[in-house]
Formats: structure tokens, sequence, C-alpha cells
């Protein structure tokens, strides 16, 4: 399966990451810096202090980076168990003879929540929050475990919270999810969830090592647009590739690179 699309989906989609993980993000940033002695001083205005040290920047900076490892982890383990599932159901239908029906069906709706996420993402439709919601129920079985983490002052109680936080209700993990199932099997299901948590990583690292800056920035209407429009053109281009449509003058050869498609090669 092409990975590339996975990827910058989830690095278009990383503003609606913020939005649902801002504040741990956030809070990364700030807890546990006072552990560290302070080395240096610099004063600022109305006679504060302002205090930063080696010591703090680099615990600050491996809290950040365990928290997004165990996100990413828990992203793997999800998309193995999605490509496990879909590669025995890929098995039944082809001994019924409907892989190639199955598989259309399944390319069909990946890139349908596509384009439900690229309108979430530029604020126009709000379907995929409804969606997230009905995932509310199965993360309040596990949403008292990330409080007994809390404050997050070491990189241990940072990777088991990433490791929580993977499973919290998300479109956009939702989505990708789908994604996986069409891989073929555990191993390629697990890549797929790599490739889209590697996208939303660069967004979600500067944010916890900046503050709450970026995500502010982030949060704006316009670059809430253009990711929406970018990953809503992967879900139509997409949905172009399903129905065969490749002489609208785009080469078949960048619609593959462009498009979702399954691994096993369902779609002419």
């Amino acid at each position: 399966m092409n990975l590339f699309p996975v990827f910058l989906v989830g690095l278009m989609g990383s503003v609606h990451c913020l939005a649902m993980c801002g504040g741990i993000v956030g809070a990364l940033s700030t807890a546990g810096a006072a552990r560290a002695a302070p080395l240096v001083r610099y004063k600022v205005s109305h006679g504060a202090m302002l205090v930063v040290t080696p010591a703090a920047i680099n615990h600050e900076v491996t809290r950040v980076l365990s928290y997004n490892l165990g996100r990413l982890a828990s992203y793997a383990m999800a998309g193995a168990l999605a490509g496990g599932i879909a590669a025995g159901m890929l098995r039944g239908a082809d001994v019924l003879g409907w892989m190639l029906p199955l598989q259309r069906a399944a390319t069909i709706a990946v890139n349908l929540m596509l384009v439900a996420l690229g309108l979430h993402l530029g604020q126009w439709w709000s379907g995929v929050a409804r969606l997230e919601r009905l995932g509310q129920r199965a993360w309040r079985a596990v949403r008292p475990l990330t409080s007994r983490l809390l404050p997050v002052d070491s990189a241990g109680k940072a990777l088991l919270l990433g490791g929580l936080w993977g499973w919290l209700p998300c479109g956009m993990v939702y989505s990708a999810l789908l994604t996986a199932m069409l891989a073929g099997d555990a191993t390629q299901g697990a890549l797929t969830m790599l490739a889209f948590g590697a996208g939303t990583l660069p967004m979600l690292v500067a944010a916890g090592l900046s503050g709450a800056g970026l995500r502010t920035l982030a949060a704006g209407p316009g670059w809430r647009r253009l990711a929406g429009l970018v990953v809503l053109g992967f879900g139509v281009l997409g949905l172009l590739r399903a129905a065969e449509f490749g002489s609208l003058g785009i080469a078949r050869g960048w619609l593959d690179v462009l498009c979702i498609t399954p691994a096993h090669g369902a779609l002419p």
C-alpha cells in the first residue's frame, strides 16, 4: 500500500490533533520543569525572574518525545489489530468470491471518510464530531487511568500517557484505521498507522516544546481550511480512482501516488 497519502493526511490533519490533544501536549512543556536545579537566570519585566536550565530543557524534550513514542506505539498496535482482522475477513471473502467487491467498497468508505474529515478540518461540516462521540463510552473507561499519570513529571509517565491517549476517540484516527484495514495484514496495518502517526509528529512535538503559541496559530481558520482542502482533495481523488475516472486530466500514475488503494490491487 502507498503510505505517502497516509503520511500527508496525518501531517495536514495534525491541526485537529492539537484541538484534541493540545491540553496534554501543553502540560508536557511545563510539568516537572522545576525539578531541575537553576543554572541560568534571566531577569524579565516587573522584577520577575525566568529560570532556564539545560537540565530542565532536556527533561522537557525527553517527556515530549516519550509521550509521542507512546502515542505511536498505540497507533501501531491498533493498526496491527485492524490489519489482522481485515486480513482474516478478506481470506473468507476470497473463498466466497467477494474479494474485489469488498475491497472496492472498503476503498470507497476510506475515501468518503477522508472527504468528511476534510470538511470537518475546514469547519464546513461537523459530521465527524458525531462519529467521535460514538467512541466516548470506551474512552470513559480509559480516561481514569490517565488522571493517575498527572502531573506528567517523568518520561515514564509521558510514555504511558501517550499510549493511553492514542485511543482517544478521533475521526482522523478512525480514517487511518480504515486505511490500515486495506493494508493486507497485521504488519502492513501497523506500518500504515505508523506512517499516519509520523505525519502528526512535527506539529505535536513542536507544540509540546513551544507551548500555547503554536497551538493558537494552528487553530486559526486559515490553517484549518488549508488542511481541510488538502485532506478533502485526497478523498475526492481516491473516489475518482475507485470510480475509474482516470482520464480526467490526471495521469493514472499520479492517481496511484496520491490515492489510497488496497494492498492487493483490487482497483484496475
